[in-house]
């Protein structure tokens, strides 16, 4: 079975850098979408980032210019580079992944908190 494991979550000050990341068993190479999520107490889960098969990304607007998807497709692993955090960025994040055929994959998640 398919699993996400997301990493790199933790406590940062306002301004500060997080860099998460997101292991996928079944590899990165044969997806339709793989994308960041959030979720903050009391709200929607959000779309944060993601990037097609083609290689094209898309942010979010409240993220846009702050952070940067990447991934290492050797690796296996997607990643999410966030700076200038600020506390309304204090949230769940989740990975998603989206097979060819429309099998769709969420990870546990990783807490941030943004706070001084």
């Amino acid at each position: 079975q398919e699993q996400l494991v997301e990493s790199g979550g933790g406590l940062v000050q306002p301004g500060g850098s997080l860099k998460l990341s997101c292991v996928a068993s079944g590899g990165i190479t044969s997806t339709v979408l793989m994308a960041w999520y959030r979720q903050a107490p009391g709200k929607q889960r959000e779309f944060v980032a993601g990037i097609t098969d083609s290689g094209s990304i898309r942010y979010g607007k409240s993220v846009e210019g702050r952070f940067t998807l990447s991934r290492d497709n050797t690796k296996n692993t997607m990643y999410l580079q966030m700076n200038n955090l600020k506390p309304e960025d204090t949230a769940v994040y989740y990975c998603n992944l989206i097979r060819p055929g429309g099998a769709n994959y969420y990870g546990q998640g990783t807490q941030v908190t943004v706070s001084s």
